[in-house]
This record gives C-alpha cells, structure tokens and sequence, in this order.
C-alpha cells in the first residue's frame, strides 16, 4: 500500500500513544506505526519531492499536531507525548477513524484552525501543493501553503520556548536580539544577566564596542493566559531608570495587557514590548531554534530575454 494520508493515521497513533506506559516521541512510533499499518520498505522510502524527509514521518508529524491541538495529546516534556483524559474518552467510543471533520467537535482545534493551517487537500501542504484552489494560479498556491506552514510552525515554536527554563529562554532573547544584528551581531556584545546586583535585569546589549549605548532586556516566560500587567512594565521602567539607559526590550512568551501598553508607551525612556506571536514570529523570520528544510525556486520567462 502507499504511504496513507495524515488523517488516515490520527487513530492509530492515538492507539499507540495510549498504549504507552510513559510519554513517548514520534520518532519511536515510526517503526511501530509502519509495522501496525503494513507498510513496506519501499513505502517507508517515500520521500517528500525535496528528497530530505521520509513521507510517512512527515505525516505522522501532522496527525499529531491536529490530534495535539485539539486536546487529544499534551506534550510533558520536550519532545515527548502522551494521552489525555479526552483523548481516552475519545477512543473510548470505538471510531472507525478520527479526521478534522472528528476533530472540530472541539473548541480548540476550531480555534486554532481559525487562524492556522488550512485543510485545503486533506493532506499535509508541503508535500501536495497541487489543486487547493482551481481560482489560484501554482504561484499563489504555493505563497498560501507557505503562510499555512508558517502558522503551523509559529504554534509548536511557542509551545516549546514555553517549555524552556528561564535561564535558557532569557539566552534564546539574547540570540535572537544578536542574530537580529542588535550589538552589531557580535555575540561577544551580548550577555544573559539575572544575578545579584544587576537590578532585576536579565540581559543587556552593547550596541558600540565600548558600552556606551546599552540595551536592557527583561524575560519573562510566562504561559499562554498569564498576561503581563503594568506592574511588571513599571517595575522595569525603574531598573532601567537606576542603570541610567533609555532603552529596553521586554519579551514574554505569552501577552500583555492593554494597561502594560499603555504604561510602555507612557514611559520616558524607550521600552519595547514582544510578546508571544511576535516571538515566535521573528525566531521563524531570524532562524533561531528553526531550520530552512526545504529552498522552492520559483522560475519565470525572462522577458528582457526575448
């Protein structure tokens, strides 16, 4: 048989997952699932058309992203996933199969797929960029799928910077200020703070060699819904009023409130406020703790040419 779709595979990783007596990686479950679903060598040698990732694990990847949106799996640790509660209930009912029509019966999932990735072929968009649209030119298509991906991408970023320690989430902002050339891009102008007697700071940024223009950043990690409020904003406001610099860069993985806002806003010296989707969205735009995988050359008639 061919490699099946990843709607096809949502109930038996589901299965699978259940069965396990402690969280589990997709990678293990490769074997497993191509042995439960009689795959054959040669259809475990499928390759996406960039020839750089196997087909079934690439599937396997989108069926638990949709089952893991909506609610049906939790990852508890890096990398690792397990059952939940309705996950169980769900399997519990006997289905025949479980696909996005299955899925939309929760909240979540409609949620996320309101402004996430697009079904349009049933099937995952880097692989079968083909008829989502006959009103689309190829071109269009692909840009589409392109921004489909992105969401897909900017949702599980998020979910694991929330997953890290504090100390490497405040690391991962300084990266990222450094790859986005803040010190001139030279890692050595950059460092993690955080300690005794450096104000409730958790990095700073030598914009010139000798630190005459500093940058002060502060780093919260908080969860998705712990919002940051204006106390937080004022309290560093204030660190930086001692440090005597006039700009700072504060970043949570979750959001603030309007009240931080506007206490941002208000402040005398220049403070800058990322939050969660603009974290995840300049780690994608900047390659910070994501990889190109695949490079689609679009050729067109040169018509200087002719």
């Amino acid at each position: 048989m061919s490699v099946p779709d990843y709607q096809s595979i949502m109930l038996p990783l589901l299965k699978r997952i259940a069965a396990s007596p402690k969280p589990v990686s997709i990678i293990e479950l490769v074997p497993v699932l191509a042995k439960d679903m009689h795959l054959t060598e040669q259809d475990l040698a499928e390759r996406l058309p960039s020839g750089r990732f196997g087909k079934f694990y690439n599937r396997m990847h989108w069926a638990k992203l949709y089952t893991t949106r909506a609610g049906l799996l939790e990852s508890p640790q890096r990398g690792k996933f397990q059952i939940t509660q309705r996950g169980r209930e769900l399997l519990a009912e006997n289905p025949r199969a479980i696909d996005n029509q299955t899925l939309s019966r929760y909240a979540e999932f409609n949620a996320w797929r309101s402004h996430g990735p697009v079904d349009r072929t049933k099937d995952e968009v880097d692989a079968t960029i083909t008829t989502q649209s006959v009103s689309e030119p190829p071109d269009e298509r692909i840009y589409s799928a392109q921004k489909d991906l992105e969401a897909a991408l900017t949702s599980e970023l998020l979910d694991n910077v929330r997953k890290m320690d504090a100390a490497d989430f405040e690391g991962l902002i300084i990266q990222l200020l450094v790859a986005m050339d803040y010190g001139q891009g030279r890692a050595e102008m950059a460092a993690a703070l955080g300690g005794k007697g450096d104000g409730g700071m958790d990095g700073v940024i030598n914009q010139d060699p000798l630190g005459l223009d500093r940058v002060y950043i502060q780093a919260k990690r908080w969860k998705d819904g712990n919002t940051v409020g204006p106390k937080e904003i004022r309290d560093f406001i204030g660190a930086l009023n001692i440090h005597r610099a006039n700009k700072g860069v504060f970043v949570t993985a979750s959001s603030f409130s309007g009240d931080a806002e506007k206490a941002a806003h208000g402040s005398t010296v220049h403070v800058v406020l990322i939050d969660g989707e603009q974290l995840a969205e300049l780690m994608i735009h900047y390659e910070v703790g994501v990889v190109v995988r695949d490079t689609i050359k679009i050729k067109a008639i040169d018509e200087g040419y002719f």
